[in-house]
């Protein structure tokens, strides 16, 4: 596939990073001209400063999105306009109504816009969904998730940051992907409450989000993600009738990724406990990769595609209005 990367920042590198040997990295771009010239001695690629540039003038086939919240719109509707497929980074912009415009211009344009979603491809959640699909744990009862670190010194001056550039703070930061995650389990959601709250960081966005979901299928979700976790954490768990699916860490700074599998005992006690571990290597961003230029061959969607993204932009958009009013909101899927 020619590929070519808009935002050379941490995840555009590791997109590039995760292309196979037989992709071709047409182009990359950053409107930081310093920031694209490191990126181009690295990756060996021509480099533009304006994504407009990059998307009319090269014949790449894809286009990865890695910037801040505010543009992925413009950029991605610019790039499926001109026929590119799109890989645009989580969230799918600040809202529900930028995510709607962009799955719409996939439509219109029979263009593949996936959002990326590489936590669906960490081997623990992969093998987890492989189980509960299987029917290892049984019925769906409910689902438990905590995502969370620290924050760094002046993280209050980033663009992470700023509502204008972001469109909130740690619930479509890290909230996202639990919520995805969630859906991808549990299906699509009836009622959304939640809090937010500015707890530490002097920031105009939240740094805690407090969450309960239920499913149209009635199965309760609580989540919590948070800026001030000070220690890393990734924590899931999917408990069924007949067992529980308990995944922890991501590797690096969350620690080992591991598969806990408790199956129920009839007579009670103590469950039959298996322990899945897995290797360090990140490998979710080379095996989402893989999987999308396979969905663009076959002509199919992706797993994690634009309607995931805007659906966890609507569920988003619902814990902050009920925040906001403290009610539930129903949301209509």
């Amino acid at each position: 596939m020619k590929v070519g990367i808009i935002g050379c920042g941490l995840i555009g590198r590791k997109r590039a990073s995760a292309l196979d040997k037989d992709d071709i990295l047409v182009a990359a771009c950053d409107t930081n001209k310093e920031v694209a010239e490191a990126f181009a001695s690295t990756f060996d690629c021509p480099v533009f400063t304006d994504p407009s540039a990059l998307i009319s003038k090269t014949d790449c086939e894809i286009i990865i999105v890695a910037v801040v919240n505010k543009f992925i719109l413009g950029i991605t509707e610019e790039a499926l306009k001109l026929g590119k497929h799109v890989l645009a980074e989580k969230p799918l912009g600040r809202n529900a109504s930028e995510s709607k415009r962009m799955v719409d211009a996939a439509l219109l344009n029979n263009r593949i816009l996936k959002t990326g979603f590489n936590h669906r491809f960490h081997p623990a959640l992969s093998k987890a969904k492989a189980m509960f699909d299987d029917g290892q744990i049984g019925k769906l009862l409910f689902i438990r998730g905590r995502y969370g670190h620290g924050g760094r010194p002046g993280m209050e001056k980033e663009w992470r940051a700023s509502k204008d550039l972001c469109g909130g703070g740690e619930l479509l930061d890290q909230g996202v992907h639990l919520i995805d995650l969630s859906r991808w389990f549990a299906g699509d959601i009836r009622t959304a409450f939640g809090k937010v709250r500015t707890k530490f960081w002097d920031m105009e966005v939240e740094d805690n989000a407090f969450i309960l979901l239920e499913s149209i299928d009635k199965v309760d979700i609580q989540l919590q993600v948070s800026w001030t976790n000070w220690k890393n954490i990734f924590s899931m768990e999917i408990f069924g009738s007949d067992g529980y699916l308990k995944i922890e860490g991501l590797g690096g700074s969350y620690g080992p990724e591991t598969l806990e599998f408790g199956k129920r005992r009839t007579e009670g006690g103590r469950p039959d406990i298996e322990l899945f571990e897995f290797p360090p290597e990140d490998i979710s961003w080379n095996k989402e990769w893989n999987e999308f230029k396979q969905a663009i061959r076959n002509g199919c969607e992706p797993i994690g595609n634009g309607m995931d993204g805007h659906r966890a932009n609507e569920i988003i958009e619902a814990l902050y209005a009920s925040s906001e009013r403290g009610t539930i909101i129903e949301l209509v899927t």
